[in-house]
């Protein structure tokens, strides 16, 4: 996630960096850079504009050039101005304080909400995936509908995401139009006394009348607390015009971003907010049920500018990790004991976390060893193999991996289906991890990250 804007953007600062001293060359030549980063990240030349005027006005201002660290002054003013380019409004920031969520669920029950956007952009996925996020963080009974009579099987998927989340799905009456849809899903929500109402409205190919004006028509009639709008990142700029005439034609309260794991550039996030009015409330980050996020301005600006998102990170292993196993691994590691049964432990939490490479862009200053996460080949699969290899280990070999001679590392490789080097490596990372353990131990509670990461939850290495 915006991997291209960053090491662009991380070059950029570095180069400053270098030179101490700031004239205001320097610094028009690097807002130069910036601006065509931004360009280049697919961000609208008129965010563009605007962000870099108010940039270089406070950049080349006395407190800049005559601070005695002007380049990380630099690097705070855009930090700054990226984090008021991503936020919304004053009332968005309260609800977003309020409710982790940033969704304004008040109101009487059933409160409804608005799924719109494009076919293909991710809105029956968002629906559920929303659900499930509704039920599991805030504990409320939660119904979905479809809307969309027009794509094969639409109502079908959602009623199978409904299984797979063990939501609440309206019942298919064929033939039905999504008018009387909507009204029947708002009735039985309210007989049933569920506490919130998705309704996922259908998509076209592109932008037309009749989809507004359907659109529309169910928001007269439901009139939902929040509206949101489904973009596709990857869409780019289109994403932002989708974006515009929804506002335009619908009312638009909310934007959901989706497939934003696999954009690079950003472009449409930070264009999104400046150019439409409407903030961006929630991201998609995958393709599993739960791989959805509050959007956090300032955590957002932080990875984009290789600062990592710390909190974000210990969110995400809170979520997952059992309390005992956190404060069990927690007084091993002041003791300095670390044992493969411990690293394969570690490889069961992150994986159940979500995928490593997004995890590892969340640690601050992990691009700097990004050519060694990529040499090492550092996935999903690969912690799967490295777990394999331990289980394939006797209890008495996990426990003292001394034991391991040349025969017992034939015989792991074979039963593990790897190579007796791929033994040799996880061997020497838990001998690299088993020092670091001791090094932590010996610095107290507050030694790995400044103690802002959990004990339950250790980064993985790539071997050296």
């Amino acid at each position: 996630m915006f991997e291209g804007l960053s090491d662009r953007l991380g070059g950029i600062f570095d180069r400053l960096r270098r030179r101490g001293a700031l004239s205001e060359d320097d610094v028009n030549e690097a807002l130069r850079e910036v601006r065509v980063a931004l360009l280049e990240a697919d961000v609208a030349l008129p965010v563009v504009k605007d962000f870099v005027a108010s940039v270089r006005e406070r950049a080349i201002g006395h407190e800049v050039l005559r601070s005695v660290t002007p380049a990380q002054m630099v690097v705070k003013i855009v930090h700054d101005h990226l984090i008021a380019m991503l936020r919304g409004d004053e009332e968005d920031e309260k609800l977003r304080a309020a409710t982790g969520s940033g969704l304004n669920l008040a109101g009487a029950a059933p409160v409804p909400v608005l799924i719109v956007g494009l076919q293909g952009s991710g809105k029956t996925t968002t629906a559920a995936k929303l659900a499930a996020r509704m039920k599991k963080r805030e504990r409320r009974r939660v119904l979905m509908a479809s809307l969309d009579v027009y794509r094969p099987a639409a109502q079908q998927q959602l009623a199978l995401l409904g299984q797979q989340t063990d939501t609440a799905v309206l019942d298919i009456v064929a033939g039905e139009a999504p008018l009387a849809i909507a009204e029947r899903a708002l009735d039985t929500a309210r007989k049933q006394g569920f506490d919130v109402l998705i309704l996922d409205t259908a998509g076209r190919l592109h932008l037309d009348e009749a989809m507004m004006d359907e659109a529309a028509a169910v928001k007269a009639c439901v009139r939902p607390v929040e509206t949101l709008l489904v973009a596709d990142a990857l869409t780019g700029q289109d994403a932002v015009t989708v974006a515009r005439s929804f506002h335009e034609r619908v009312g638009v309260s909310g934007i959901v971003l989706t497939r934003v794991d696999g954009d690079s550039r950003g472009g449409a996030a930070l264009s999104m907010r400046a150019v439409t009015g409407c903030p961006i409330r929630l991201i998609g980050v995958g393709e599993k049920i739960d791989a959805l996020e509050t959007f956090q301005p300032d955590r957002i600006a932080g990875r984009i500018l290789g600062m990592g998102d710390v909190v974000g990170l210990v969110e995400r292993a809170a979520e997952v990790i059992e309390h005992e196993d956190a404060e069990k691994l927690a007084r091993k590691v002041m003791e300095g004991q670390f044992t493969l049964d411990d690293m394969a432990n570690q490889f069961r939490q992150l994986r159940k976390i979500g995928d490593v490479k997004g995890l590892l862009g969340m640690i601050p200053g992990i691009a700097k060893a990004k050519k060694q996460i990529e040499d090492a080949n550092i996935d999903d699969r690969m912690i799967a193999r490295q777990e394999a290899i331990i289980l394939s280990m006797t209890a008495k070999e996990r426990r003292n991996p001394r034991l391991l001679n040349g025969s017992r590392r034939r015989r792991i490789a074979a039963g593990s289906g790897t190579t007796v080097q791929d033994v040799n490596r996880l061997l020497k990372q838990h001998q690299q991890m088993s020092e670091m353990m001791k090094k932590v131990g010996k610095l107290g509670k507050r030694g790995l990250l400044g103690g802002r990461l959990p004990p339950g939850l250790l980064p993985p290495m790539p071997p050296r």
